[in-house]
């Protein structure tokens, strides 16, 4: 008995958009990781990137549940001695709440080529608009 794997060509890609508003940060990143790596998709394989490209809607409106607003930390460093430099997710979602979305995805896909290959399938945005109307997505609404 021969096992499926999926290959590159075999792959149809989908586009969705998501909306943001009101989701928690680690459960809406947690399905998008799933889908960006096509997780629930019947031809999922591991090594092939089976994914579909995801737009998230109004990323300044996601919610952070208990005290992770003030204590939960962005972190990034410059390699250099004494070069961590820390912002509380508070500031963060004030100037770049973008950014705490793709964190938190990226921190859930794989950590290597692959990873990065399906992290770039991934489309955020501050506001209620996009600019991909010409891939014709699909609202997808998560029940989380």
């Amino acid at each position: 008995m021969n096992s499926f794997m999926a290959k590159t060509e075999d792959v149809q890609r989908k586009w969705y958009v998501i909306d943001a508003e009101g989701k928690v940060l680690g459960r809406l990143a947690s399905e998008v990781a799933k889908i960006l790596r096509g997780k629930h998709k019947a031809i999922y394989t591991p090594h092939v990137d089976t994914g579909d490209f995801v737009i998230i809607i109004n990323a300044d409106k996601v919610v952070l549940t208990g005290k992770k607003l003030d204590q939960k930390m962005y972190r990034k460093h410059s390699l250099y001695p004494g070069g961590l430099k820390e912002t509380p997710y508070r500031n963060l979602m004030a100037s770049k709440p973008e950014r705490a979305i793709e964190e938190a995805v990226r921190g859930m896909l794989p950590h290597n080529s692959l990873g990065r290959k399906m992290f770039r399938k991934l489309k955020v945005y501050k506001g209620s608009e996009h600019e991909h109307q010409a891939q014709k997505p699909e609202l997808l609404e998560l029940d989380i």
